[in-house]
């Protein structure tokens, strides 16, 4: 019996040892060892269960009160009913006191559960402090779990030692108030105990408190809590940090799977380290639960390595079912996650601003092209340090090119993902902190109007967001500008500009007719080019040098205060190798304006803004640190350098430098406009110049629009200003404008009205006009004609530009230039076709044949000559020595400027140059010459009108003829010009400068033309004629020793003082208004030259006053015609007057200079006999 009851011993001692629990004698736990897993088990079981039950009882209850209640009410009701009328109303007071007694209990009950709800609720700071509170413990609690799993399952522990039982337990009686507040805020109780959060508190508040009696610690079910990451997104919300729908997202498929991934490893863990309680716990394995992990991650992966599985019948059973939904939820999850992780922005952070460093938003039309461009103008080198980061904001990604071109300038561009229209994306960029925001426009696409819409709404997002921020934005269409004007914080005066392509580029052209060349000219003097240099004697090598000129602003040192303008601008050319065009004149009540060569009787203020024209910005500083004292004998201008004296304390005090993107200026003063409220300068004693065409004036004929900036007309039907074939043929136009237009019903409107207005300009007398010929579909301009009705000597020829009948009849070999524009151009995919419009007319009109209808030169082919110079004296007479030379019989004579979409489209223009297609437009022969131009090259102006804001103004001011911003806003209100009468107001904006060209063939320069300096003839220009020489159109083929039948020409622009003129060049030059010229009738003859070849005419022609009328001069002149008095006394009184406007002197002149064909003549005459059969023109004429 002893051997067997050993052995029965023997058998069950494994079993007791298996039961057996870590018993020491600091924790008295239980003698026997024995497990009570059970009861923390059933601790968790009874109370949800129990509350299961109680709740269910409770909604029994109730509904059998209900029912019971509700039959017993239909019943008194109706007695209430039958008896109503015999009760007096003191018998219903016991009714109504009971029923406010339960109002005021269910008013109790529900402030409570209103209050329990607010506690709760993230829609408050308390209710947000609490839930991120009860998820913060939460994750606290699984983090002291992890610590205890590597405890046994259950272990005896006193509470009173045991810290991480006391720190669980803190967190368990916080997590036990929060359930009761749910419980009190929930609508539905029974789902509220059904709910995820409520049975993870079920399984894991209970055995806290169990641990705390028995003196143990069982790990159980504390795995649970990983359930609470499900909510990990939520409280992220609550805290405002997920905002996009792909984040929160993310976080939740994230959340998912950790929190199941975690939770099964937990079970796993239990079930492995305790073993079957069938099997008496014997069948248990030692896994950590980091193991446990590892082994469900290869189960749901189903890589399944062997390495580690389950033993226990339990945990096996688990596997099964989670195999079916892990990999289920590993094959939909996973993938879908690493989706969303690829899918995440590249460019989705934040810019972390740089501490004394600048940076700007660029946004818009954001491509490699557009990017690029501007780049290479912004970060030029000769804008010295830029120390300003460019940030790109676009909401596509950019591809893999635009990407390296990031890359190539990381260390100030910064690409990120987004777009301005959203505020999120506007505070990734720090746009309040922002220097500038700039906004490029799509300039190829189909709408203009739909994206100067897009960029309008952008304007409008950004000012919202800050409406502090300076705006530099890109606009198509002229007419969209009025648009501007609608946002109440858009502001010029802080900065704010927009640049019109549409004007601009028009601007340029209708300059260009004026004097041509002049489009190449001041596109490369706004745009950064590096110098390239030359050896070969070749036409580039003097193109390239005036290319590398820029235009800057510099303040004037204190040395040129009271010295008058010219005294200056010379003093800058010889001395400083400085070009000075204009400066900021503040008046007497500091309104800022800039004067374009105001002439010698402005006089230099205090502080002074100039505008130069010079090849870098270092050049410029010689301006402001040029001292008389320190500098008069210096010869070298390079070393002309900041001198000790104290005048400069006053400039770096006001301005450290004038290259800054944000001057002072636009923080202190009003911004200057383009010519800012002109009326002005007539009341400020500087700027008085004294004349007496005020006292000729007829206040009752409105001749000019309301500002005075433009020659005006009463609107015209656009049936009176058509011409037929026949008509336009019997005209004889000669010194006109052609434009030929292509365009239809469907095309979108270019805005004709910007190349009409420079061409209309005031400071133009009205015989100095120039007749303009539309030549194009009668549908499209019908369309433009709205705009151009108020403008006079317009008319229209119906046809096609590609007709040369119609070119013919409007004679185009005797016009002054021949503009090809395209309304057609952006409607094509293909790039390299979007110019065969204007390219194929351009080419018809080289290839057509003339008669030699006019022997010799015209009358104004020798360009200008001054006012007061009379070139019928014999020092001064243009027959001197003039050379006979056949007139147009070709049309690759004709002048010609053609507009294009695509740059590489310009090798198809010229047929015998050689410019390689990669060439860069700036640098191929029809941009050099003048006869080409691209919307593109007005990209630069963005990243100097940032850098300057003046230079728009500058630039505006030449090209537009005087727009200002009063007029902007009266066309934006009307869409036309409104008639003005004459005023002394409106009367003085006519005195203005204007571009012209000299020729040095013969009159008062050419003794300078041949062989003679250029600087010699900027300083006598300058000094006798108050005239201010800023380049040279030169034939292309006058550097060869031998004659050249090419008459081509090029643009030099700012020429050094010792280069050497031929006597064939045309200078670029800014002449005075002349008040008296326009007192005589102009002749019907008049025309201006055509500058293609050294017998051709200068694009601008002023007639010179007769002696009488030199006589009434203003007094501010007298000095000047005191100088000419001696030569104009040896004049005759039968001598004729070079180029006056007598009738009867007009066409002699012509035959004096040029003999004219016998053709010609009958022309002329059958046009005096039939003037009167050709209404429109006659008509044009009468009205204006």
């Amino acid at each position: 019996s002893s051997s067997s009851s050993s052995s029965s011993s023997s058998v069950h001692e494994p079993k007791m040892d298996a039961l057996i629990i870590p018993v020491t004698m600091e924790v008295p736990c239980d003698s026997r060892g024995q497990r009570m897993w059970w009861a923390f088990l059933a601790s968790s079981m009874v109370t949800f269960f129990g509350g299961l039950f109680i709740i269910l009882l409770w909604r029994t209850l109730k509904y059998l009160w209900t029912v019971c209640c509700h039959c017993g009410g239909k019943t008194k009701e109706a007695q209430k009913i039958n008896n109503g009328s015999s009760q007096a109303d003191g018998t219903l007071k016991p009714v109504d006191e009971k029923e406010e007694a339960v109002a005021a209990e269910v008013g109790w009950m529900t402030s409570v559960k209103d209050w329990a709800g607010v506690m709760i609720s993230a829609q408050t700071l308390t209710g947000r402090v609490l839930v991120v509170l009860v998820f913060a413990l939460s994750i606290g609690a699984l983090v002291i779990y992890f610590i205890d799993s590597s405890n046994p399952i259950e272990s005896c522990q006193n509470f009173y030692k045991d810290f991480t039982l006391q720190i669980d337990m803190a967190f368990n009686v916080f997590f036990l108030l929060y359930f009761g507040l749910r419980f009190i805020a929930a609508n539905d109780k029974l789902w509220f105990w059904l709910e995820v959060n409520s049975v993870v508190d079920f399984f894991t508040v209970p055995p806290v408190f169990v641990s705390v009696y028995l003196n143990r610690s069982w790990l159980g079910l504390r795995f649970l809590r990983a359930l609470r990451l499900i909510q990990f997104s939520e409280i992220l919300q609550f805290l405002n940090i997920l905002k996009t729908s792909n984040s929160i997202k993310l976080v939740n498929l994230l959340s998912i799977f950790i929190s199941t991934w975690l939770t099964a490893a937990g079970f796993i863990h239990l079930v492995e380290n305790s073993g079957d309680p069938w099997e008496n716990f014997q069948n248990n394995q030692a896994l950590t639960y980091w193991e446990c992990v590892y082994l469900l991650m290869v189960t749901m992966s189903t890589v399944g390595y062997g390495d580690v599985y389950a033993k226990t019948t339990l945990g096996r059973l688990f596997m099964v079912f989670f195999i079916l939904g892990g990999l289920a939820m590993f094959a939909s999850y996973v993938p879908e996650i690493i989706e969303l992780i690829g899918n995440r922005k590249k460019y989705g952070g934040s810019y972390s601003a740089v501490s004394g460093r600048k940076h700007i938003v660029v946004c818009g039309h954001i491509t490699l092209e557009s990017v690029s461009n501007f780049l290479k103008d912004f970060l030029h080198k000769d804008r010295d340090d830029v120390n300003v980061e460019i940030v790109f904001l676009h909401n596509i990604s950019p591809n893999l090119e635009l990407e390296a071109l990031f890359k190539r300038h990381f260390t100030q561009v910064e690409f990120y993902q987004g777009s301005v229209l959203n505020p999120h994306d506007l505070a990734r960029v720090k746009i309040e902190s922002a220097d500038a925001c700039l906004i490029l426009a799509n300039k190829y696409c189909a709408d203009p109007d739909a994206e100067d819409a897009s960029n309008i709404m952008r304007v409008i997002s950004i000012k919202n967001y800050h409406p502090k921020i300076r705006i530099i934005t890109q606009m198509l269409q002229y007419h969209n500008k009025a648009h501007l004007l609608n946002i109440p914080s858009w502001n010029w005066k802080e900065g704010d500009d927009a640049i019109c392509l549409a004007e601009l580029k028009l601007g340029f052209i209708a300059q260009s007719c004026l004097a041509q060349g002049l489009s190449t000219m001041l596109a490369n003097l706004f745009s950064m080019r590096s110098f390239i240099k030359i050896e070969e004697d070749t036409w580039q090598k003097y193109y390239l040098e005036g290319v590398s000129n820029e235009m800057y602003t510099e303040y004037l040192s204190s040395a040129f205060v009271g010295l008058s303008f010219p005294t200056v601008c010379e003093l800058c050319f010889v001395k400083l190798k400085l070009l000075m065009i204009a400066i900021e004149y503040k008046s007497a009540n500091r309104e800022s304006r800039i004067l374009i060569n105001p002439g010698n009787h402005l006089k230099i203020q205090e502080g002074t803004l100039g505008f130069f024209i010079a090849s870098d910005a270092k050049e410029v500083k010689r301006a402001f640190f040029y001292c008389k004292a320190c500098h008069d004998d210096i010869t070298d201008p390079k070393r002309i350098k900041k001198c000790g004296c104290k005048r400069l304390i006053y400039f770096e005090d006001e301005q450290p430098s004038t290259l800054s993107p944000k001057k002072k200026q636009r923080n202190g003063g009003m911004r200057n406009s383009p010519n800012t409220s002109p009326k002005l300068m007539r009341h400020d004693p500087l700027l008085i110049p004294g004349n007496d065409q005020i006292d000729n004036m007829d206040s009752n004929v409105k001749k000019y629009d309301s500002t005075g900036m433009f020659h005006w007309c009463a609107p015209k039907e656009i049936e009176k200003v058509i011409l037929t074939r026949s008509e336009a043929a019997m005209t004889v136009l000669s010194g006109h404008v052609v434009v030929c237009i292509f365009g239809d019903v469907s095309s979108a409107l270019i805005g004709l009205r910007n190349l009409v207005m420079p061409l209309r300009a005031s400071n133009f007398h009205y015989h100095e006009l120039k007749h303009i010929v539309f030549v194009g579909s009668i549908e499209y301009l019908k369309r433009e004609w709205e705009t151009l009705h108020n403008f006079p000597k317009v008319s229209i020829l119906p046809g096609t530009p590609l007709s040369r009948a119609d070119l013919r009849a409007v004679n185009i070999n005797l016009c002054d230039m021949c503009v090809i524009l395209s309304a057609n151009q952006n409607n094509i995919d293909d790039t390299s076709l979007q110019d065969k419009e204007c390219i194929l007319a351009s080419l018809n009109i080289k290839s057509m044949q003339f008669d030699d209808s006019i022997g010799v030169l015209q009358a104004n082919s020798q360009g200008f000559t001054p006012p007061g110079m009379d070139r019928s004296s014999p020092d001064n007479s243009p027959v001197h020595g003039m050379l006979r030379q056949p007139s147009i019989t070709t049309g690759v004579n004709i002048p010609i400027i053609t507009e294009l979409v695509n740059d590489t489209n310009v090798q198809f223009l010229d047929q015998d140059d050689d410019d390689d297609p990669d060439t860069e437009l700036y640098l191929t022969q029809p941009f050099a010459c003048g006869t080409a131009f691209a919307v593109s090259v007005l990209d630069s102006l963005m990243s100097a009108t940032y850098f300057n804001d003046n230079i728009l103004t500058l630039i505006r001011t030449l090209v537009t003829g005087g727009a200002t911003p009063e007029l902007e806003a009266l066309i934006a209100e009307e869409n036309a010009l409104r008639g003005g009468y004459s005023t002394p107001q409106t009367l003085a904006n006519r005195d203005r400068c204007r571009v012209a060209q000299l020729a040095l063939l013969d009159g008062p320069f050419a003794d300078l033309g041949d062989g003679g300096c250029y600087g010699d003839l900027f300083c006598k220009a300058l000094k006798t004629y108050n005239m201010l020489c800023f380049g040279i159109y030169r034939l292309r083929d006058a550097h060869l020793s031998t004659p050249s039948q090419c008459t081509k020409r090029y643009v030099i622009t700012n020429p050094p003082y010792e280069f050497e003129l031929v006597p064939t060049d045309l200078i670029f030059c800014l002449m005075q208004f002349d008040h008296n010229a326009g007192q005589s009738r102009a002749s019907l003859s008049h025309s201006s030259h055509s500058s293609q070849s050294s017998s051709k005419k200068s694009s601008s022609v002023h007639s010179i006053p007769s002696t009488a009328n030199r006589q009434n001069r203003p007094k501010s002149r007298e000095s000047r015609d005191k100088q000419n008095a001696t030569r104009m006394n040896r004049m005759g009184q039968a001598e004729k007057k070079w180029f006056t406007d007598e009738p009867d002197n007009a066409y002699p002149r012509n035959i004096q200079i040029k003999p004219m064909s016998t053709h010609m003549a009958n022309q002329i005459n059958q046009y005096k006999s039939t003037s009167s059969l050709i209404p429109p023109i006659r008509e044009v004429e009468d009205e204006c």
